[in-house]
């Protein structure tokens, strides 16, 4: 494996991640199409697990709210979409290490890459600091979402359930028809339809954000 690139380890710092471990972070900017051993796929494990319980605790210590709106909240904050949002906010793209092809598929600008990696670097931070420097660095960077209200309103597919039973319609039932691109930068059609109402498509990088979409399409054309 190749040293951290100078650039990378003064953009972490400048972020405010502190690295010790020069091999470990650069295994969490390390795409798995760069065919290299130490890659971002067991720190993105560990940080997804540091990620929610940074925004678990800065929900529970600044809110009242009871367990159903604090989980509502804190899907929408750790979701995918949210960690890529963070991720592009701060310029990680431009580090990710990934193969040639991956990148002229557009890797380096997939949600689920940037979300992945965004995770790896808090599993990383984490193993190097320990969990109070990593939650102290999650709370900085996504205090935008926190302080937005991020999440508060109902999540689509939780909204077009309850509008179809208040209308005693059956349930909304979701089918994935079309996939396509490669494996780090798919695309997912779904399809989202309720009995003698009608259905709405929706495209995105992944299938639950696909579903959430449709939902949106649905409720917004039908509700």
């Amino acid at each position: 494996m190749t040293a951290l690139l100078h650039e990378s380890r003064e953009w972490l710092e400048r972020i405010g991640f502190e690295v010790k471990d020069a091999a470990l972070w650069q295994s969490a900017l390390t795409h798995g199409s760069t065919g290299e051993k130490q890659n971002y796929e067991r720190l993105e494990f560990l940080g997804d697990r540091v990620l929610g319980l940074s925004i678990a605790d800065w929900l529970y210590e600044r809110s009242n709210e009871p367990e159903g709106k604090l989980a509502q909240r804190l899907n929408a904050i750790v979701s995918r979409e949210m960690c890529a949002i963070i991720a592009r906010d701060i310029g990680l793209g431009a580090h990710v290490r990934i193969s040639k092809q991956a990148r002229s598929d557009g890797g380096q600008d997939s949600d689920n890459i940037l979300g992945d990696v965004m995770e790896a670097l808090l599993g990383a931070q984490f193993l190097e600091n320990g969990f109070g420097a990593a939650r102290e660095l999650v709370h900085i960077l996504w205090r935008p979402a926190l302080e937005s209200g991020a999440g508060e309103s109902k999540h689509p597919k939780s909204a077009l359930q309850e509008w179809a039973a208040g209308n005693r319609r059956k349930p909304p039932e979701y089918e994935v028809i079309d996939r396509s691109g490669p494996d780090h930068a798919a695309q997912f059609t779904v399809r989202v339809k309720v009995h003698k109402v009608g259905e709405a498509e929706a495209v995105a990088s992944s299938k639950g954000e696909a579903e959430k979409a449709a939902a949106k399409a649905f409720m917004d054309r039908f509700a």
